[in-house]
């Protein structure tokens, strides 16, 4: 008998797993807070002989080696990965028995394209495959992006996607389960993943990998690859250097005073609460990235990278989610860290700050009308499906560097569904602009009547 345990990192889009018998088991692409594969092996009774990376991991700092140091198990990295650390390389055939007594080995199948050294890897239970962890090679739906390396490897990364896929699925069983790292919510996913489950069979039936011409489908994956995460720079290097213990200790309290020092220093203060909350009242000058979105992707793709980040939060719980998540992409150390509300974050005298809130129907009551801006803060692929006429387009990642391009008015920000609208507002708040920030889905637009175009 064998088990896989799904750890869900679902802030980043990714997932590790935990696969054994009875008595030990392997870890596949552990996230950095590491205690949660442990806390999973612990519940299992089993010890983590084996940690596996299926690749230099570009949108996330692994847990990999500090797991393997904390656990005393064999850290099995790609050979051809260029790594400055001690680890056990893994070649294309190589096996690894994770079960001696339940009869489970690893095999490494080499499948490049989402990187060049990219490995993925088939559990077998007494030589039949159950299940294969594909990193960011073959995904639900799609596969992992080939643009994150190196711009001249792209196109030739995207046939090895092809290639790739096509050798998983014609060398594994159909109802031999997909367990990829990528693909739910992942800037490393090529497309929009759909479902939680599946397997070969089903991705031949599906997959367009799987089912088009190399020339076809490389021609429009490449056509549709998104905007790519500016922190993703710092990701691959800090994994082949190999990262530092994490410590998710309390940051020290910061209080009225030293938050208003702070901001008068330039560095960011990030109010954690929910958009609507944040609306209703705020420090002036603070920036709103919810703890329940998407918060270490966007925090991390916008703040000028190594800037001290300054962490409002309503309660201790909500300070130590943040905290887990920022450290997963590298953000280690918030410089300071207040609890409560804008009443306790504000000098004594000093008021919150506020904006209000609108839905698409508010704004077609308004606009087209004087000193009226509509900021359109979706990426570039999300416009081309449609935009409000005479909308002024400012993707979020790049807002905070093109303050200025947003022409006078009261500017109404929206997004496709209010999260980043709400980022954005609090960047255009803090820089004096007088702001309403659109909380509603862009499908709204048009049963509105605001006039559309496509891109």
């Amino acid at each position: 008998m064998f088990f896989v345990d799904t750890i869900e990192v679902s802030g980043l889009g990714n997932r590790g797993y935990l696969a054994g018998g009875e008595r030990t088991a392997v870890a596949v692409d552990p996230p950095r807070d590491i205690d949660r594969m442990i806390e999973a092996a612990a519940r299992r009774g089993v010890r983590i002989a084996h940690v596996v990376e299926t690749h230099l991991h570009n949108d996330y700092v692994t847990g990999g080696l500090e797991l393997a140091r904390v656990t005393g198990a064999a850290y099995i990295v790609p050979a051809a990965a260029r790594v400055a650390f001690a680890r056990t390389p893994v070649h294309d055939g190589d096996r690894t028995v994770v079960d001696t007594a339940a009869g489970l080995t690893l095999r490494a199948v080499a499948t490049p394209g989402h990187t060049p050294h990219h490995t993925s890897y088939v559990l077998e239970e007494g030589g039949t495959p159950v299940s294969v962890f594909t990193g960011g090679s073959l995904l639900i739906g799609t596969v992992g992006r080939p643009d994150l390396v190196e711009p001249r490897l792209t196109e030739r990364l995207a046939r090895a996607q092809h290639a790739s896929a096509h050798r998983l699925a014609t060398e594994l069983p159909d109802d031999t389960a997909v367990l990829p790292t990528h693909g739910f919510g992942s800037f490393c996913s090529s497309g929009q993943a759909h479902g939680e489950s599946t397997t070969i069979g089903k991705e031949k039936a599906s997959n367009e990998a799987l089912t088009r011409d190399v020339d076809t489908f490389v021609d429009d994956l490449l056509a549709g690859l998104d905007d790519v995460p500016a922190y993703y720079t710092h990701m691959a290097p800090a994994n082949a250097a190999g990262p530092a213990p994490v410590d998710l200790t309390p940051p020290a309290p910061a209080d009225a005073a030293e938050i208003a020092a702070r901001l008068a220093a330039g560095e960011w203060v990030v109010d954690l609460r929910n958009r609507v909350a944040f609306a209703a009242g705020h420090v002036s000058g603070s920036f709103n990235f919810e703890a329940e979105g998407q918060l270490a992707t966007y925090l991390a793709w916008l703040i000028p990278w190594g800037r001290p980040v300054t962490l409002l939060a309503e309660s201790a719980e909500q300070l130590a989610a943040a905290q887990r998540e920022l450290v997963r992409v590298g953000i280690d150390r918030p410089a300071a860290a207040a609890t409560g509300d804008p009443r306790d974050w504000v000098r004594p005298g000093d008021t919150p700050a506020s904006f209000p809130r609108a839905t698409f129907a508010d704004l077609a009551a308004r606009y087209p009308g004087q000193d009226v801006v509509v900021l359109d803060v979706r990426r570039d692929l999300e416009r081309a499906g449609g935009f409000v006429e005479g909308s002024v387009h400012v993707p979020l990642h790049t807002l905070h560097r093109r303050l200025d391009e947003i022409p006078g008015g009261q500017v109404w920000v929206h997004c496709a569904g209010g999260m980043r609208a709400a980022v954005a507002a609090s960047l255009l708040d803090a820089a004096g602009r007088e702001v309403v920030a659109v909380d509603d889905a862009f499908g709204a637009a048009a049963d509105a009547g605001l006039p559309l175009r496509l891109g």
